[in-house]
């Protein structure tokens, strides 16, 4: 029902009128949901060295378009990683556009697998 008209008692009656939301949910387990996006990967392994590789469509010098750093990550958003770099403490904020890939020296913390 659209109001076109005020009336005092509206919003009474509709707060009345709608039964709380239930979800249904099968074998009492909420559904799996993956999520396994890698700033949430690197978000998991913080603290953790690695070589973190970026490349860029514009050289950085001449006929470079890439950089590696080496150090470990502080913080990952949506677009972005904050990467400290061991030898000089040096913090870089990355965007995520940039990035290619990681090596780690150890195991990595991921998401559980398990349905």
């Amino acid at each position: 029902m659209n109001q076109y008209y005020w009336y005092p008692g509206y919003q009474q009656q509709q707060q009345q009128a709608i039964p709380p939301a239930t979800t249904y949910v099968p074998n009492g387990r909420p559904p799996f949901r993956e999520e396994s996006y890698i700033e949430n990967i690197l978000r998991l392994n913080r603290g953790k060295i690695g070589t973190f590789n970026f490349s860029f469509e514009s050289a950085i010098e001449a006929g470079k378009n890439t950089l590696a750093i080496r150090g470990m990550v502080e913080a990952a958003g949506r677009d972005h990683v904050i990467i400290s770099e061991t030898n000089t403490g040096r913090r870089y904020l990355m965007p995520m556009i940039y990035f290619d890939y990681a090596v780690f020296d150890e195991e990595l913390n991921y998401f559980n697998q398990q349905p």
